[in-house]
């Protein structure tokens, strides 16, 4: 029961994401914004993938980080496919995580967004069967 919570948690938690980034369909400069603005703080692994993934993806990522968090979303909240749409978010979190160079700070391990939001996602995919008040497995 314990998961329950957390997938309903998390799929709140993305579905406010995502919504908060829909602006990115009409101006993918937003997501560019942040991209560059990382850039110059970057380390080592983070700077090359800016570089070299981010940035120039940065107008298709632009539609697809908030149609990724939108659909994980919805599949959480309703208890569709948990494990699939868990194991993509988690890797478009951690894509964020990587770019911002987050993951390779101490401050990665108090954020918020990151262990916390990671964790309970890790733990959802993990999980076998089916969880209570889903829809499928």
């Amino acid at each position: 029961m314990g998961l329950v919570v957390v997938r309903l948690a998390l799929g709140a938690f993305l579905l406010f994401e995502g919504i908060g980034k829909l602006s990115w369909f009409v101006d993918a400069s937003r997501l560019l914004q942040f991209l560059t603005g990382w850039l110059e703080k970057a380390p080592a692994a983070s700077h090359w993938y800016l570089q070299h993934v981010a940035i120039p993806g940065a107008p298709l990522f632009a539609r697809f980080v908030p149609l990724g968090e939108l659909a994980a979303a919805v599949a959480l909240l309703l208890g569709v496919r948990t494990r699939l749409a868990a194991v993509l978010a988690f890797l478009m979190v951690l894509n964020f995580h990587l770019a911002s160079g987050m993951l390779f700070r101490t401050e990665f391990l108090t954020s918020g967004y990151a262990l916390p939001v990671l964790g309970g996602l890790a733990g959802l995919a993990l999980h076998r069967g089916r969880l209570p008040w889903s829809l499928g497995k």
